[in-house]
């Protein structure tokens, strides 16, 4: 089953990787890199989806992984195991195969860790000088 919410996403075709942030909430992705955003859908059935996720820039910097910015992604992947791991091909560059890896990140809701109690200071548990 496919959690909703925000994923780190680690990505790669032959020409290089990449990371990026992307957010799945109600059948609909976006996020985006340092360079490029994405936006599309996703369906998941059990403990498989599929996507189809636009990528346009909108800023200059280093080149598209598949040459060409702005291109149709359609992927297929399983989101049983974590990381949820995807692939498939764009329109735009049919030769070039894409990867991804998407780990869930925790909401920023998240109630904090419980507070730890603060040990009591004891002098002596401090190591001795060698000198005396």
């Amino acid at each position: 089953m496919m959690r909703e919410g925000t994923y780190s996403a680690w990505f790669k075709t032959p020409k290089g990787q990449g990371t990026g942030i992307v957010q799945l909430i109600a059948g609909q992705v976006c996020g985006g890199d340092g360079v490029l955003t994405y936006s599309g859908s996703y369906e998941a059935q059990g403990d498989r989806f599929t996507a189809i996720i636009r990528t346009k820039r909108h800023a200059p910097g280093q080149p598209s992984l598949f040459g060409p910015d702005e291109l149709t992604l359609c992927l297929e992947g399983c989101c049983r195991t974590i990381p949820v791991t995807c692939s498939g091909r764009a329109a735009e560059a049919p030769d070039i195969p894409f990867e991804a890896f998407l780990l869930y990140s925790s909401p920023d809701n998240a109630p904090p860790p419980a507070p730890r109690p603060a040990p009591k200071f004891n002098p002596e548990h401090l190591p001795k000088p060698f000198w005396r």
